[in-house]
C-alpha cells in the first residue's frame, strides 16, 4: 500500500500495517466529530509518525499512484473535518 503525506512525500507500506492506520483513523475521525483539536492533533500525529516509521519512502522519482492520500501535518481541525469523517480516510 501506498500512502502519501501531502507536501512530503510517499510511503510504501505492507497490507499488514492497514489494521493499525485504520484505528489511528477512526480516532482521528472520533475527534474532528467530538471537535476535540488537542485530540486530533495527538491522533493524526500519531498516524503520521506510524506512516513514517513503518513505510519505507518511494524514491521520487517514481510514479507509482498513492492508495491514500493524507492531509499535510499542518492541517485545521476545520480542514480535516472535511476528510475525516464518517469511515474516515481508510474505509472499512
Amino acid at each position: 500500500m501506498i500512502v502519501r503525506i501531502a507536501t512530503e512525500g510517499q510511503y510504501e507500506l505492507s497490507e499488514d500495517d492497514a489494521e493499525a492506520l485504520g484505528e489511528l483513523d477512526n480516532q482521528a475521525v472520533a475527534s474532528c466529530e467530538a471537535d476535540d483539536e488537542a485530540h486530533f492533533r495527538a491522533t493524526y500525529s500519531k498516524l503520521l509518525e506510524f506512516v513514517r516509521s513503518h513505510g519505507r519512502e518511494v524514491a521520487e522519482d517514481s510514479l507509482a499512484p498513492s492508495d491514500l492520500i493524507l492531509p499535510p501535518p499542518d492541517v485545521s481541525i476545520e480542514e480535516a473535518r472535511a476528510e475525516f469523517k464518517g469511515e474516515g480516510l481508510i474505509p472499512g
